[in-house]
This record gives structure tokens, sequence and C-alpha cells, in this order.
């Protein structure tokens, strides 16, 4: 059993599946800029670590993996965000829940606990996704991968919400999908819960990695894995 004050919540691949509307979004943006469209498959295993990584992962996806991360011209990469952001903003709200997901937070609500979202997606998708989702409600604060300098897999957005709810870091859990979650909890000395559904690049989670596994937000309530610190 965890005892914890905060429970923190990755979005995309956590909370929500928006990896089809972030495919579609790729994809009219590689039209748009007459190159081939990337399967939906491919693109998902691409998210996580921010847009600006996202969209130079796709602008290389023709080249050998090592080098996805290589720096694409600045000039077709700043027409590339700005084709993406355009396309993305028109679907970014299509997203849904995964299922368990409006139940596990409203169990975890209701036990007393402080809910935030914390997410390396941009704040003007952020926000306007969790309203028409039904899941802004859930949270006290929401922290967006533009809120601060830096975002996951660095520590500052976990540090800076445990701040702002006045709970020590080692009384937080941060639940997510991917190696990005994994790291930012661990520098931040936060509890790691993580989900086998999300987006961490085509890989399994490593369970030696993590403090525990759920098969949906449901069992952390259900399965008594939680309990309050007074």
């Amino acid at each position: 059993m965890f005892r914890v004050k905060a429970v923190m919540l990755d979005l995309d691949g956590t909370l929500i599946n928006s990896a089809p509307e972030i495919a579609s979004a790729i994809n009219l943006m590689l039209a748009d800029l007459n190159r081939p469209a990337l399967p939906a498959k491919q693109v998902e295993r691409y998210i996580g670590e921010g847009a600006a990584v996202l969209i130079k992962r796709c602008l290389n996806s023709q080249l050998d993996v090592s080098r996805l991360n290589d720096e694409p011209d600045a000039a077709l990469f700043a027409q590339a965000e700005k084709l993406f952001f355009a396309h993305y903003a028109n679907n970014v709200t299509d997203s849904k829940p995964y299922d368990g997901v409006i139940e596990g937070l409203q169990a975890l609500r209701d036990k007393g606990l402080k809910l935030a979202c914390v997410t390396n997606k941009p704040e003007k998708f952020t926000l306007p996704l969790l309203q028409k989702s039904g899941l802004a409600e859930f949270f006290e604060m929401v922290v967006s991968g533009d809120s601060l300098p830096k975002k996951k897999p660095d520590p500052i957005q976990l540090q800076h919400i445990c701040a702002k709810l006045d709970v020590h870091t080692f009384e937080a859990m941060l639940v997510g999908d991917s190696e990005t979650d994994i790291t930012a909890a661990h520098a931040a000395g936060c509890f790691i819960v993580t989900v086998p559904y999300g987006y961490n690049q085509g890989r399994p989670i490593d369970e030696s990695t993590v403090d525990a596994m759920i098969e949906d937000l449901t069992e952390l309530v259900s399965q008594d894995l939680i309990t309050v610190l007074l």
C-alpha cells in the first residue's frame, strides 16, 4: 500500500488515447510538406517527449533509426511545427479517455487525495482536451509542457506541483505510461506507478523500474494500493 497525499497523472497514453488524432494531424502536416504519410503506429512510437520531439522524429522518419533525433533544417522544422499545430488544433478535443479513467479519478478524489495533471503536451492543447473530455474538474493543478522551463523527464514539473500542493515529493505518486515518466519520478523522489497500454516508444515497461503496474486507474482504489497520508 502506498501512503500519499497527492497523485499526479500523465495525460497522453495514461488518461487519454490521443494517438489517433496526433497521427492524423502529423500526416496532414507531412502531406502539406509533400512527404509520405506514416503509419499511425509509427507516429505513436514517437509520442511522449513533447511536440517538438514528435515533429522532429516524424521529419527524420526516413533516416536511419539512430538519427531520429537529429536536428532537421531549422526553416523546415518551423514550417512543420506551424502546420502540425494548425491541424492538431482542429482535432485535439476528439480524443477520448481510456476505460476506467473517469471512475478511477472519481475514486481517488473521493478518498481525499490531491490530484494534478502533468504532461509534456503544450498548454493550448492540454486545457481544451481536459475540458472537452470531462477530466478538468478532477484536477487542482495542471502543468503542461510549456508551463515551466523544462519538462519530463526533468523532475521540475513534479517538484513544482508538490510545492504548490504543499506536499513532499516522497508523499506523492506519479501515474504514467512511459520511460519519460519513470525517469522524472525517480529524479523527483516520487512513487511511480505505470499502466501497460500507453506510449512507451513501442517497448514494454520494465517492471523492475516501477513501484507498481496497474491495468487501469480504478485498480489504485479497488486493489487497496493507495491510502491517504494524514
